[in-house]
């Protein structure tokens, strides 16, 4: 039996070999201070997968289908959530705490 491939599979295949190198190259030279604000602020690009969900869910004509488009909403949702609050953690070790402003207010009295 004569296995025949077709010239689509094999030029998504390319696409996906070349996105997974690119993507491997790209992150490995991004310093690690910023692996974490670059992967909290670009959950929000999950809310893409909740919009494909929703359409999913809203197309579904049987119990599994529905099933999977209800799972792919709430999933989608919870991790644009987790990504903002990661992002709101992240920035909180930004901001100056208040037991180093109360010292140097005292420094300032004294």
């Amino acid at each position: 039996m004569v296995s025949v491939t077709s010239m689509s599979f094999i030029i998504a295949l390319y696409i996906f070999m070349l996105a997974a190198f690119t993507g491997y190259v790209v992150i490995s030279r991004v310093p690690s201070i910023l692996h974490t604000p670059l992967m909290s602020g670009s959950n929000f690009i999950h809310g893409i997968v909740v919009v494909g969900a929703l359409e999913a869910l809203f197309n579904a004509t049987s119990w599994p289908a529905q099933l999977i488009g209800f799972l792919g909403v709430f999933l989608g949702a919870a991790n644009v959530m987790g990504g903002y609050v990661v992002t709101d953690r992240m920035l909180a070790m930004f901001r100056p705490s208040d037991k180093n402003k109360n010292a140097n207010d005292k420094k300032g009295q004294q």
